[in-house]
């Protein structure tokens, strides 16, 4: 055998081969000669007399090749190249095993997702839906799972490709590793392709379809205005309280919550208290039997009553019940409606709770409420001294703003709200003085020795804004969500819908005026139009506009489902 190779002046160098084997495929070098009679050793050296640099190079290349031709080498079977034939593996090289084996033969390269179209939820195999948004982590666990023949391999990586929106395709590039041959482990990447279907899930189809409900909470209130709802709806989308509804029916008491399970209606009961004094009740209703597994099939509803007690009403404690809550005046102001109902004596600053079991042990009725406020004006006020949170204890001469110009009657009484008031001011208070209250407990108020003589002329409850009616252009700079309700099917009359309307413009003001209130649900930026040139109002103008919500109270709004906005 005789090799030609061309070195520096292209001199050729005649190698030549006494010995080859064909049974051991190994090359034995016995000796080189150059062409000038110069000789090489077996181990690559140069043993020529003359001194060229070229040759001591060109000897250390041969010197590379003598050790790899002396190992256990073999040829690849596929394209002969030398391979060591101790480690490898079906007589081939790397690069032949590359071509030849598929690690990813057998794994799924199409499929299917399926996504409901109302909620947007993926179908998890057999039954299971997931909320997943696009190239999230939960969604490419579940093209994982929907591939067969993936646990055979062991995933090293897997990423979303991006596809158009409207193609509804979903794209993975995933790369794999695999055990080919023994010592010999293949790494591969290739990509998987999901056509996304619309399938409806039963959720949703139990909402277009009447009557699937399994568990109804009937939320009541015996009050004349809704004030109390709109503060419990605020509450319940801080919460996230109605996602389990599968529908929500506004009535003229109150608001029905239908659910497609009981445990969903009985963990919205438990919320409801933990936010708002209530009882419940509830019933059941047998729907079908199989007679031969025994096997029934009931209907469930929860009836929650809320206390027809709302903040800024005026109650008539009972004697006896006073004197158990701390010997407070049975006369007294709502200032707070949470877990129990919070009460205030004007008087002296004294505040009493009235948790919900002992308020349904001996239940009371406002004796008068918001619709019931008579504007009067601060004529002179005194700071007394007392304070307690944010009540500071005043003596107060009031005059009703309609006797102004008419005659010169005027009231003196104590009020919890001296560091809001000046001469001058408007505020809002109950006159009692020559007024008649059809109530029990007011009548043994006025009857008892210790009390009749203590009973105002006038109790104060809130200071009052004068307020403009907005221009066109002119909107709050805040709004509350408001949760997607069905209506009753008879339409409210006009004067209903009015009454609802003024019910939502005083809850509105409420939220502006009582900060405290306003800390207990969420308030987002009202989206300004582009031509809302009125903004631009002098001093005088805000001042009649009433308090204002600071910006960095105010939340950005971001789109949930079921909301919608009222501004």
């Amino acid at each position: 055998m005789t090799l030609h190779l061309l070195k520096c002046r292209s001199e050729p160098l005649v190698i030549s081969a006494t010995q080859f084997s064909v049974s051991k495929p190994v090359f034995t070098f016995i000796s080189t000669h150059h062409v000038d009679g110069s000789r090489l050793g077996v181990d690559g050296t140069c043993c020529s007399t003359r001194g060229d640099q070229r040759y001591v190079s060109l000897a250390s290349e041969l010197s590379y090749f003598w050790t790899v031709l002396t190992r256990n080498s073999i040829l690849c079977c596929n394209c002969g190249a030398p391979i060591d034939g101790t480690v490898a593996a079906g007589a081939l090289c790397y690069d032949c095993i590359k071509l030849t084996i598929d690690v990813s033969q057998g794994i799924q390269r199409e499929g299917t997702l399926h996504q409901c179209r109302d909620c947007d939820r993926w179908l998890s195999p057999p039954n299971q839906w997931l909320v997943a948004q696009p190239e999230s982590r939960e969604l490419l666990a579940l093209c994982l799972r929907k591939l067969r023949g993936l646990n055979k391999v062991r995933i090293i990586d897997a990423s979303f490709i991006w596809t158009e929106p409207h193609s509804r395709r979903i794209k993975l590039k995933i790369t794999i590793q695999q055990e080919a041959f023994q010592g010999t482990i293949l790494q591969q990447t290739f990509e998987v392709e999901f056509v996304q279907a619309n399938q409806q899930c039963p959720d949703c189809q139990k909402s277009f379809t009447h009557n699937t409900w399994r568990a109804v909470v009937q939320v009541r209130q015996k009050v004349t205005h809704k004030r109390t709802f709109l503060y419990l709806e605020q509450l319940i989308l801080k919460h996230g309280a109605h996602r389990d509804a599968i529908n929500i029916k506004e009535i003229h008491d109150g608001i029905d919550f239908f659910f497609s399970a009981r445990n969903h209606a009985e963990k919205f009961v438990d919320f409801l208290s933990s936010v708002v004094p209530m009882k419940s009740k509830k019933s059941q209703e047998l729907i079908s039997m199989n007679i031969h597994t025994s096997e029934k099939t009931y209907k469930f509803a929860f009836s929650c009553e809320i206390v027809p007690i709302c903040k800024d009403d005026l109650v008539a404690l009972p004697i006896k019940l006073a004197k158990q809550i701390g010997n407070m005046f049975p006369l007294a102001l709502c200032y707070r409606v949470g877990t129990a109902v919070n009460l205030l004596d004007p008087n002296t600053l004294q505040t009493a709770e009235v948790a919900t079991p002992i308020y349904w042990r001996a239940p009371f009725t406002p004796i008068a409420d918001i619709p019931q406020l008579v504007e009067f004006i601060v004529m002179d006020i005194e700071i007394t001294g007392p304070t307690k949170g944010r009540f500071v204890l005043a003596d107060c001469t009031v005059a009703r703003a309609a006797d102004l110009g008419v005659n010169d009657t005027t009231y003196f009484c104590r009020t919890h709200l001296g560091a809001l008031l000046n001469p001058g001011d408007s505020v809002m208070g109950y006159l009692l003085a020559g007024t008649q209250f059809n109530n029990n407990e007011f009548e043994a108020i006025e009857q008892s020795k210790t009390y009749k003589s203590a009973i105002p002329d006038v109790i104060l409850v809130k200071k009052h804004y004068p307020r403009r009616k907005k221009a066109s252009g002119q909107k709050r700079n805040w709004k509350l969500k408001r949760m997607a309700k069905e209506e009753s099917e008879m339409a409210p009359r006009k004067q209903d819908q009015e009454r609802l309307e003024r019910d939502f413009e005083l809850f509105l003001r409420d939220v502006e005026e009582d900060e405290e209130l306003r800390h207990t649900m969420q308030v987002y930026k009202a989206q300004q139009e582009a031509n809302a040139m009125e903004m631009e109002t002098d001093d005088e103008d805000e001042d009649e506009q009433g308090p204002q919500i600071p910006m960095d109270q105010l939340l950005d709004e971001f789109e949930e489902m079921n909301m919608q906005d009222a501004a």
